[in-house]
This record gives structure tokens, sequence and C-alpha cells, in this order.
């Protein structure tokens, strides 16, 4: 639906709306023509072209459009056929005082429109020229409000509900835990929530979909599990909020549960529902899971197609994600913007330089898709990972685009892992304008100098966190067993099976020099001795978490791990080598990607 932009928006200000007429008021058409009028207007419901020929018709009958019935019915039949909202404009600025519904329906056409603000002007001048909000004003501009995510306008739209005695009514207060969870006011929503004497499956479906959707996951699962004690069936949409939460955790038990409910019910045909799983699945590193959910689903669309391709790209299997694209193309589909950053990202992570770039060009001149700030963010990752430093930072200088900060930091990450300390300085100064405390790039640019052994520069860093105070963030790394989450840092020794676990450690790290590995020390970037370096790296929480879990589940079992950064060399080494001595699969998923070791050797070929 069109709309006027908000230059235009006549209900900006609260000015006298002119009120041209159109008939003399000589002119008094007959009862029975309105109601023809209006009889026509009904059986518009699926035709604009229609619509305006009964518009037309009323005109030429001389049927004044100050007729308050015929007015309310002609906007009301624009808005439902989703015709532009400046023909509805066009109507209602020529009616004598419209009346509520009228108000009401220009705030739905406009909250529904691509341009929600006027919805909301609309509600100023309605209050300001006196016309009094009912049941039906609060929830459509509520939703206007929920698309701009404005919570202050939420909050000051709520003291009008409170003041006007609407709070108790359901669908009001759906409206509200609905508006301020799109804000991401996730806690005023919860409290609205919390305050409802009557909860039904709208309300349930907007508070847990609001928790999944701004980062706190658990508490999206907490209330799922409240939903079903207090016997309210989930639908497709609160399984796609349920399963957005399990995404976002990687937990991958409770997705599985999930899974067996929409069986038992039905909802495995929901594609809402199926994409949220194969999403989980990806997510989780159980890419065949994935993959079987995708070619089991009855219809698919480009999210579906869109996901296994991400999919596959991050779970390491780059080139099978580009012939999922080609699947895609031969299917007759038009891909998204959001799959060619899947298709970028394979390219990527498997140092295809020249097929990124012609499928980056086939983007804009097949697919007519305008280049977004992700997608050259993959151009500069992807020549950053080849070692072509130089380049990417030319490429930088070229774009059309302003770079930001995530751009410059990718570089930074190139710079450290093919030592450029010269474009990783120029770098760090662009972060400092852009991101001047984010702990991320003071680390690199330690790591820079320390691998130039350059440890001057390297204290002078640390002691500028110290002083701006500036954390670096720990690294962890999460293993799921049972029902239990465990959790595990460099050196822990806080688990009650910390004895067990570092004999573990110390029978790994004999067996693995059995098979020939020597610690890739160069990874501990500080100035101290090679045997320390060798301890230290022996420590790394990824190799505490697996040691765990060797101790704890049957042989041959798979492991998996999720870590919060990148994964050194060393431990992608030793990993290899762990996943052939004691024949486990073991997927890693760290800060960007997953990594799938098995036999020795990892789906990332070692190009990560």
């Amino acid at each position: 639906m069109q709309s006027n932009s908000p230059s235009s928006n006549p209900f900006s200000q609260p000015s006298t709306i002119p009120i041209p007429t159109l008939f003399s008021s000589q002119q008094t058409p007959s009862s029975y023509l309105i109601k023809k009028c209006i009889a026509l207007l009904l059986s518009c419901a699926s035709s604009t072209p229609k619509l305006r020929q009964v518009h037309a018709f009323s005109i030429r009958h001389g049927l004044p459009l100050t007729n308050p019935d015929m007015g309310k019915h002609l906007i009301f039949t624009i808005v439902s056929l989703s015709a532009p909202m400046a023909y509805a404009y066009n109507v209602f600025r020529n009616l004598q005082a419209p009346n509520v519904f009228t108000w009401n329906t220009m705030i739905r056409g406009y909250a529904e429109s691509d341009d929600a603000r006027p919805a909301v002007d609309v509600f100023r001048r309605m209050r300001w020229v006196g016309v009094e909000s009912d049941t039906h004003t609060y929830p459509f501009v509520l939703k206007a409000i929920g698309r701009l995510m404005d919570g202050r306008e939420a909050e000051r739209v709520h003291g009008g509900v409170v003041r006007n005695g609407f709070e108790e009514l359901v669908f009001v207060r759906n409206a509200l835990v609905h508006v301020y969870a799109a804000c991401g006011e996730v806690g005023s929503a919860h409290k609205v929530f919390e305050g409802m004497s009557e909860r039904n499956l709208v309300t349930w479906n907007s508070v847990i979909n609001g928790f999944a959707l701004n980062g706190r996951p658990n508490e999206a699962l907490t209330l799922f599990r409240e939903m079903g004690v207090e016997g309210v069936e989930p639908d497709g949409f609160t399984m796609v909020s349920l399963l957005t939460a399990c995404a976002e955790l990687g937990a991958l038990a409770l997705g599985r549960r999930a899974q067996g409910y929409m069986f038992k019910v039905g909802l495995d045909r929901n594609l809402h529902a199926a994409n949220a799983l194969l999403d989980v699945y990806a997510k989780c590193g159980k890419i065949r899971e994935a993959s079987r959910v995708f070619y089991e689903m009855e219809e698919k669309s480009v999210v579906s197609w869109t996901s296994l391709i991400v999919g596959l790209a991050v779970n390491g299997f780059g080139f099978e994600a580009l012939e999922l694209f080609k699947e895609l193309e031969r299917e007759g589909l038009v891909p998204s913007e959001i799959t060619f950053v899947g298709v970028l990202y394979a390219c990527s992570h498997c140092g295809m330089v020249d097929e990124g770039f012609a499928y980056f060009n086939k983007m804009i001149e097949e697919f007519r898709i305008m280049p977004k700030i992700e997608h050259y963010g993959c151009m500069v990752d992807l020549l950053g990972r080849a070692g072509l430093v130089k380049q990417a930072y030319e490429y930088i200088k070229n774009m059309p685009l302003p770079p930001n900060a995530v751009i410059w930091r990718t570089l930074l990450g190139a710079c450290a892992n093919h030592g450029h300390l010269a474009l990783g300085e120029i770098a760090k100064v662009q972060l400092q304008k852009l991101e001047p405390k984010h702990c991320g790039d003071y680390v690199l640019l330690s790591n820079l100098y320390a691998s130039e052994r350059r440890w001057s520069e390297v204290q002078k860093v640390r002691k500028t966190m110290l002083n701006e105070g500036i954390r670096k963030v720990p690294g962890h790394s999460l293993v799921e067993l049972g029902n239990n989450v465990h959790e595990f840092v460099m050196g822990d020794r806080s688990h009650p099976q910390s004895d067990d676990i570092y004999a573990k450690l110390a029978e790994i790290t004999m067996l693995l020099r059995l098979e020939g590995y020597m610690p890739r020390t160069t990874n501990v970037l500080a100035d101290i001795e090679e045997e320390e370096k060798e301890t230290a790296l022996s420590y790394h929480s990824e190799k505490i978490a697996i040691a765990f879990m060797l101790i704890n589940t049957p042989p041959c079992t798979p492991i998996s791990v999720v870590k919060n950064l990148r994964v050194c060399a060393d431990c992608h080494l030793a990993i290899k080598l762990i996943s052939k001595v004691f024949n486990r699969e073991i997927v890693v998923r760290d800060r960007s990607r997953f990594h799938h070791f098995r036999n020795g050797s990892c789906s990332c070929r070692d190009y990560w």
C-alpha cells in the first residue's frame, strides 16, 4: 500500500482541514441513491477500478460526500482494497465531521501502509479536533507505533489507554504487549502481560515472540512452558517463536521435541514453522537434519532455499551451498538479497575469489538487486581471507557506500591473520572514529603487534584498555549434556569434575603427540617461555569442554561445542586429531561459522 510521504502528510500539524463543497446545499439525492451506492461499494471487495467507477457514479448523480454514511463506506472500501492512501485522504478531507469509525479507518490504512508514521499523526489530529477514541482506535495506532519502533510514543499512547478506561480490554492489552515487544521494551511487554487477568493465544504469542526476537531466548522458553501449564495450545506462530529461541540458544534437544510436537498436531505442514525448524538444525550444526527437513517440505518458499543455502555456507559446506543455489535457479525462483549474502559467504569461506565477484556482478546485472553493506562486507572478507589485504583496502576505498565498523573490523582481522601491520593501523584509526571502545578491535591490534614481536606496542594497547575501562571478552565454550548446559573458560577448575577433566586432558595430549601433534605456540601471543605457551594452549576452553564430553558420553557419540570466539589454529589442529584418535564427530560453532571435524579432517578444509 502506498502512502503520502511525511513531508506531504496533511496530519502532521493541527491545522484546519479545508472542506471544499462539491455539491450545493440544494442538491438532495434520495436515500435510494445513497443506499444503492453503498451497496455497490460493498460489491467492490476485490476491484479498485470498480471502486473508482462507483465513486464517479456517486459524483455524477450529485451524491454529496458530506453524507457521513457514503463517506464512511467509501473510505473503508479504499483502505480494504489497499488502494493508495492519498486517494483515501482526498476523500477524507472533503467529509464534514467524520465520525470515529472513519478516523479509525484512516489510522488503520496508514498503519498497514509502507509508511506508518501518518497513522500517529492522524491519531493526534483526531484528538485535537475533539473526536473521542473508542475501543478500536488504540489497536490500530499501536500497530503503527510497533512498526515505527517508537517506544516513547508507545508509552504516551499507553497513558491515553489508561485514562480512557480501555486497559482491561484483552485486545487492547494484546496490542500493548505487541508494541512494547516490537520496540524492544520486553520488560514493559512482560509487565503488561503479567497484569492481564485474561489472556488468549495472541497474548502468549506476542510476549514469547518479543523475548525470542530481542535476544532473551531463555525467557521465551520459560513462557512457552508456562503456556503449556495453563493449557493454551500453541499454533504455527508460537512454534516459530519457540524455534527462533532454540536457534539462538543452540538448544537442539528442545528443537527436536518441538519437531515431534509439530508432527503430532500437523504443524509440520506449516511453511513458516518448517522454515524455522530448518533454521534451528542449521544453527545447531545439524546440517543433515536441516537438509532432510528441506527436502521433505511439501511447499518451499525462497526463505526455505535461502535458509539451507546460508546453513550450508556457515557449516563449512560452501560448494554444496553453491550447488543448491544453482538448483534454485533451475527451479525458476528469484533469489533475495539474503540469498546472495549466503552465496557470497560460501565463496568467502571456500577461497573462491573469482566466483565470488562473478556472483556479486550477477546479483546486480541479472537480478537487479542493489548491494547493501552486508554484501560489500562479504566481498571485503572474501579478499581478506584469501590474503589479498591490499586489494581489500582498495575495495573499501572505492565502495559506493560509506564503510561501517564491521567492514573496517573485517580488514583489521585480515591484517592480524596475514601480518599486515600498516593497513591494520589504518583500520584501527577508522574504528576509533566509528566504535572507539570495542574491545575486539584492541585485541586484534594487540595480536597484530604480538605477531610482529613488538611487545612494547602490545603493552601500550593493554594499558590503553585498562585506562579506558575496556575489558576483553573472555573466551568460553558451552556443551549440552542431558537437560543441562555446561560452560567452561580457559584454565577453568570450577567444575565438580575438574580433576577428571584435567586427567583426560593429559591423556589427550599424550595420544595426540603419538599422532605427531606439536602445539602451535605462535597462537599464544605473549612474551613468555615456550613451555608456558604449550600449557596455555592445553587449557583453552574448547579443549576442556571436549574432555568433559569424552568422559561423560558413550564412545562414538557426536560432540557439539559452542564457542563465543574464533577457534585458534592450534585448537583446530588438535580437534582434528581428537576426532580421529577417539573416533568422534565433533562440531564446533565459533563466532562466525561451524567446523565439522571427522576422522582427522574438518569441513572447512583448513580455510577459515
